[in-house]
């Protein structure tokens, strides 16, 4: 396995990861951002749980922009978890990331349930046996429901999360339906939603969501959020994601 070590951009945080396999994108930096508007209020208490966390990319980025105390990671594939423990150590942040090798579907979680403030989740978007499945098993399982469904991570979600906890995930606007009706069966309301898209002008092709562990119901639709302005340049909302200089 081929490893390159990555500058993230997010302070001198810096990333491990195998370009044969799977590298973070952009969906796991807005998730991160997303769920640390959330973080903040909490200051070191907050305890946060990313499932499906493949290389530790959203605990990582979580530490940088947070003071959580606790950030957890749950992870199946075997050669991500490593890399996700490997990221822990070359960051220094052995104190506050902590990294469990385990599936969504029957993590043995004794002791944890019902103690996280926050869990995030970037799952497989597409349906097992749908498309074209790739024939690396760790980059398959990264996009498609090989290894966990939808409803195995909102339900682990619910589970994991303290009565008003909050839920944050990412995914596709054309599994909205799905997603609402695995987190309501879950007692996960919806309470916001974040559509993304390629530019002013595009059809979104990112989907936020904020649930609350048996909340009310209400829904709020956000500001919609686009990755480029017209001309090709990232626009001011993502630069400042990026913490980059206008």
């Amino acid at each position: 396995m081929d490893l390159r070590l990555d500058e993230t951009g997010f302070g001198t945080l810096k990333i491990f990861q195998c370009p044969e396999e799977f590298c973070y994108g952009i969906d796991a930096v807005l998730l991160a951002d997303y769920a640390a508007g959330a973080a903040k209020k909490q200051k070191n208490r907050c305890r946060i749980m990313d499932l499906g966390t493949g290389t530790g990319i959203v605990p990582l980025i979580l530490s940088h922009k947070t003071d959580a105390g606790y950030i957890a990671g749950l992870e199946v594939q075997e050669e991500s978890f490593a890399l996700a423990q490997k990221n822990v150590f070359c960051n220094n942040l052995e104190d506050r990331l902590h990294f469990f090798r385990g599936d969504v579907c029957d993590f043995n979680s004794e002791g944890m349930e019902g103690t996280f403030d926050i869990v995030t989740s970037n799952p497989p978007y597409i349906k097992s046996r749908c498309g074209i499945e790739s024939r690396n098993r760790v980059k398959a399982a990264a996009r498609q429901e090989t290894t966990g469904t939808l409803d195995d991570f909102v339900r682990c979600a619910a589970r994991m999360l303290k009565d008003k906890g909050e839920f944050f995930m990412v995914h596709r606007p054309s599994r909205l339906v799905d997603l609402c009706e695995s987190c309501r069966a879950n007692r996960l309301e919806p309470k916001e939603m974040v559509f993304v898209s390629g530019k002013p002008t595009s059809v979104p092709n990112i989907l936020l969501v904020r649930c609350v562990k048996n909340g009310k119901r209400e829904l709020r639709i956000a500001k919609p959020m686009y990755v480029h302005n017209e001309d090709g340049s990232y626009s001011k909302r993502i630069l400042k994601i990026y913490e980059k200089t206008m």
